[in-house]
């Protein structure tokens, strides 16, 4: 990779690690639902008049859109709403992996190798660390809605594999399309009106910002880029990148929220990161050849 698309594919990772703190300003200016929907309004709506429809059945756009807008962002908005640390949300969320890995095996026949069933165990035991000092400390409720988000996730993945959408950027805005509709009425049922209308009376620049920085930065503008690097590279070279998003969420919500995680969560952490690099055959890359050309 040039140096230039290097500092791309890292500054990717940053604006999306940065993104777990900016989901906890976000919920502290809207209910869960709510954001999510203005998430999806934000990140498609301006974007519908210039992309055409990417090209691929409806029944996978609306699939992808319902299980990853819908359910997906919507457990880790209400795990983080209920107490799951940005930071941790960040690392817990690489739990879709594991279940992409899983679903490919059971769906589309896909068997892994032994490398990367070590490689996953591995993450497995990191986040069972981190599932017993949560329940330790009484927030195993948002640990478990935060997987039941990224398993959401992993399946997300098998859809968006088996529309194989010759134009993803197109792709991705169309399927953002899909959640804010159902989430508004959601959040009208379970949130109720008073909640909504309280939340756009004290409206301040932090929420507005918030809802910004995650609809068209970290989605629609993250994203065309990260297309960029798919189109440049193989998916080889440019996945392992994306092991960088704990490290810039754990760094950036302890310098900004202040969090400061137990030793057997920043224990667990590593013990994720480290299967998901066994996983992706990085270490093994390492020790035979350079990691960047």
């Amino acid at each position: 990779m040039s140096p230039r698309h290097i500092a791309l594919a890292v500054l990717i990772a940053a604006l999306w690690g940065f993104n777990f703190v900016v989901i906890r300003f976000g919920l502290d200016a809207f209910p869960p639902l709510l954001f999510n929907g203005l998430r999806f309004a934000v990140a498609s709506l301006p974007f519908l008049l210039f992309l055409r429809q990417p090209g691929v059945a409806w029944r996978w756009v609306i699939g992808t859109g319902i299980v990853l807008g819908v359910m997906k962002f919507s457990l880790l908005f209400l795990a983080m709403n209920n107490g799951l640390p940005a930071g941790l949300a960040s690392v817990v969320m690489q739990a879709q992996a594991l279940f992409s890995v899983v679903f490919a095996a059971l769906l589309l026949q896909e068997r892994p190798g032994a490398l990367q069933w070590g490689g996953l165990s591995i993450a497995a035991i990191g986040l069972g660390v981190i599932g017993l000092d949560m329940g330790l400390e009484a927030s195993f409720a948002a640990f478990a809605i935060a997987m039941a988000a990224a398993a959401c996730w992993g399946f997300a993945n098998i859809l968006t594999r088996k529309a194989a959408a010759p134009q993803p950027l197109a792709f991705m805005v169309w399927v953002s399309a899909i959640p804010p509709l159902p989430m508004f009425g959601l959040s009208w049922v379970f949130e109720g009106e008073a909640a909504i209308a309280a939340a756009f009376a004290s409206l301040d620049l932090k929420g507005v910002v918030s809802v910004l920085y995650i609809g068209l930065l970290s989605t629609t503008a993250c994203f065309a880029a990260w297309s960029l690097l798919l189109r440049q590279y193989t998916a080889s070279v440019v996945a392992p990148f994306t092991l960088l998003v704990p490290v810039f969420g754990l760094a950036s919500a302890a310098l900004v929220l202040g969090e400061a995680p137990s030793t057997l969560k920043v224990g667990g952490a590593a013990l994720i990161l480290l299967g998901l690099m066994v996983n992706a055959g990085l270490l093994r890359r390492l020790f035979r050849r350079p990691l960047f050309a």
